[in-house]
């Protein structure tokens, strides 16, 4: 099976709604953007990190026009520096390539090794885009159908406040 069908067995194996569409290959936000529809949903940026011990792996999704605060990021999670996590970690973890990451990787981390880290912005948005672990789809989903599958995946995750770190 593709990246693509895994994640969209997975979400219709737990009836999870989404709706999704097909673009040329967008490895960055900059190229995706002249592909997504403008449907409403908050694209989201993802981004694999790993603390400086290497025993500790996360990833973070904010709004793609949002710039993510990483120094803040470090200090509120008192790990020490965070890099971003190498292609044979990402592998290892998520079992992805470099520009395919997404929250649907998680479905790949059977023992839930990965935290996740949302903007808090993301909390309240009616509906979410993120690619299936493939750059040349979107899929939309509603935040609470995002809910769902958070809760069905079992990684850890939080809402956090990125704006308001570096304050």
């Amino acid at each position: 099976m593709t990246e693509e069908e895994i994640v969209f067995d997975f979400l219709d194996k737990h009836q999870i709604t989404y709706e999704c569409y097909h673009h040329p290959a967008a490895a960055t936000i900059a190229e995706a953007m002249q592909y997504w529809k403008k449907d409403g949903s908050v694209h989201c940026k993802n981004l694999f990190f790993r603390n400086h011990k290497g025993n500790r792996h996360y990833m973070v999704c904010f709004p793609s026009d949002m710039e993510l605060p990483i120094h803040d990021l470090e200090r509120k999670l008192h790990q020490g520096k965070l890099s971003f996590a190498s292609p044979e970690r990402m592998m290892k973890y998520l079992a992805l390539k470099p520009g395919s990451v997404s929250p649907f990787g998680l479905i790949n981390d059977t023992e839930n090794h990965v935290h996740l880290f949302l903007d808090k912005s993301l909390q309240t948005a009616s509906l979410l885009s993120f690619h299936p672990n493939d750059c040349r789809a979107t899929v939309v989903i509603a935040r609470d159908e995002f809910d769902k599958y958070l809760r069905v995946i079992g990684n850890t995750y939080e809402y956090i406040d990125f704006m308001a770190m570096g304050e």
